[in-house]
């Protein structure tokens, strides 16, 4: 085993402890697991934590891990979900073994629905779907038996072939295994395994008219993959017998066994691929790489770095159980990983000029700032310096309270790296509305401090108005605003109006990367910030990826 646990902390779960015991007892020898998503959608976060799991064991057990397209549904997948997936695994830091679809396979599970239906364990029903719904039975009440349950061994193969060749209408026949039609387990009662669908297929093209589902094709899929551990969320824990009686019934190459962990639940998202489907389609939000879904690629937009991500799902563990992760969780693994890394700049993006009436028309200087206080390798930069600079306009109240340690007339504030200035005059415009200030500042407090060793309790960040880059800055929040946004009937109801809200006159210090770029920023006192995909030079465009608080507790605590 590799010692690749100590580098992501301790991740020992009831999952581990089995593979423990089936290598010790030599049930197995190589851990074999896969990923197995169906190309439908982009992936979200709580697919990262099925991707860190399957790989990271796969990885700590030196076996290894098949990236499977389960792709049995031709009128749902499409190759750009294909692609998406294998940008997100692969931007995850992960590699995998072998990319199969379960589409390569179509041939192999067809021999065995044969080989079902010889041994009498499948047959070709006819009834309408409504029907075979209606005989299903319920919960409380045993299922009815389908009239054709009883065709002959060499009618039902004769049907099934017909199906494969093409002689039937969609909807006219399916086939089902015979199990029991009174089992408790509904997914036990005569489930279908195939249905005829004329679809075109991304990979098959119009060789197929007759696919499998889903919990005939997964098992089987694994056991010619020679999974050994088959790892599913529990909503497939109901579905485990009917793998497990598929596995039983045929000569598979191997003989892999289904573990369920709890999903993950994230409050103030939704993980529904329908529901994310809805949101993009009916534009609340601009795709599926929108900043505010939490899909990896729109994770990756706003500016989470895998390392969060991973660091996360390491944090929330594997276990049996459900239950619901704070949005919080996220956040501080995402901001303990930005604040190591994120290098620092200024930035105003609701900005306020200030004229420094005794500072030279002419003159201009340069400051250094550190490029991360707290890691002196990575050097500093030049802050230009000028006459008129930029604040941020929150940082300045006209009649302000006693506690407000900011810029207001007649007090002085620290300019980060820079001087004390004073403010001295308000300048409005003919509706009354604040458009600049006139402050002074004092020569001799250059860098911060003052010879006389009197002290200032506010310190403000600036901008440079001669040297500033103007930018367009997106500030982007939980796309919900109730922790279970997925209760609710209608989920659109909840959805926060504040999500994104736009700064059209942001303005950056020069020493800014404008275009995309993966360095991530802190713009001090603000939070952290990256550049858009749709950022270039001419047009400056940058998303808030965290603010550098959480902002939503005190509102969490106050309901």
């Amino acid at each position: 085993m590799s010692d690749s646990r100590a580098v992501s902390g301790d991740t020992s779960n009831f999952i581990r402890d089995i593979i423990d015991a089936d290598l010790a007892a030599g049930k197995v020898s190589t851990i074999i697991t896969r990923f197995p998503p169906e190309p439908n959608g982009y992936l979200h976060i709580g697919h990262a934590k099925s991707i860190c799991l399957n790989f990271g064991i796969a990885r700590d057990y030196a076996g290894y891990c098949n990236l499977r397209f389960d792709d049995t549904n031709p009128e749902k997948e499409e190759q750009e979900y294909i692609d998406s997936i294998r940008r997100d695994v692969e931007w995850l830091g992960f590699k995998w073994h072998d990319n199969p679809f379960a589409s390569d396979y179509f041939d192999q599970l067809y021999h065995w629905a044969v080989d079902l239906i010889k041994q009498g364990k499948a047959y070709v029903d006819s009834q309408s779907a409504d029907e075979i719904r209606a005989n299903r039975g319920t919960l409380k009440q045993p299922g009815n038996n389908s009239p054709y349950r009883e065709r002959s061994v060499e009618e039902n193969l004769q049907l099934f072939e017909g199906m494969k060749n093409d002689q039937y209408a969609d909807g006219e026949h399916v086939l089902r295994a015979r199990i029991d039609m009174a089992s408790p387990n509904i997914n036990m009662r005569d489930p279908v395994l195939y249905r005829i669908l004329h679809a075109t297929h991304h990979n098959t093209g119009d060789d197929w008219v007759i696919y499998p589902l889903y919990d005939f094709t997964h098992g089987l899929s694994d056991a010619i993959e020679g999974v050994t551990h088959s790892l599913c969320t529990l909503e497939f824990e109901d579905h485990r017998p009917l793998y497990d009686w598929i596995l039983d019934q045929l000569e598979t190459p191997s003989r892999p066994i289904q573990i369920e962990f709890a999903r993950l639940q994230l409050e103030y998202s939704l993980t529904s691929k329908r529901k994310l489907n809805q949101l993009v389609n009916e534009g609340h939000v601009s795709g599926w790489d929108d900043p505010r879904m939490l899909t990896i690629s729109g994770m990756r937009r706003r500016g989470f770095t895998p390392e969060s991500i991973v660091r996360f799902c390491d944090m929330i563990g594997i276990t049996k159980k459900d239950s619901t992760i704070e949005m919080g969780v996220l956040e501080t693994a995402l901001r303990d990983d930005l604040n190591a890394r994120a290098i620092r700049r200024m930035a105003v993006i609701n900005p306020l000029k200030v004229v420094i009436e005794n500072y030279p028309e002419d003159q201009e200087e340069f400051f250094d700032g550190a490029n991360h206080p707290q890691n002196p390798e990575l050097g500093t930069r030049q802050v230009p310096f000028s006459r008129e600079i930029y604040i941020e306009r929150d940082d300045f109240m006209e009649d302000a309270p006693r506690k407000f340690f900011r810029l207001s007339p007649g007090r002085e504030v620290r300019l980060r790296f820079a001087y004390y200035i004073t403010c001295k005059e308000v300048i409005k415009n003919e509706a009354g509305e604040i458009e600049s200030l006139v402050c002074t500042y004092d020569p001799e407090s250059r860098g911060g401090s003052s010879p006389d060793g009197r002290k200032v309790k506010g310190t403000i960040h600036w901008v440079s108005a001669r040297h500033a880059v103007d930018a367009t800055v997106n500030l982007y929040d939980r796309l919900f605003t109730v922790p279970n946004p997925g209760a609710i009937p209608d989920f659109h109801t909840a959805l926060n109006p504040e999500s994104n809200v736009v700064m059209e006159n942001a303005r950056f210090e020069p020493a800014i990367e404008l275009t995309d770029n993966p360095i991530a920023y802190q713009f001090e006192r603000l939070g952290y910030f990256v550049s858009d995909y749709d950022s270039t030079p001419d047009k400056p465009l940058f998303n808030r990826t965290m603010t550098l608080r959480d902002s939503w507790a005190k509102i969490e605590k106050s309901q």
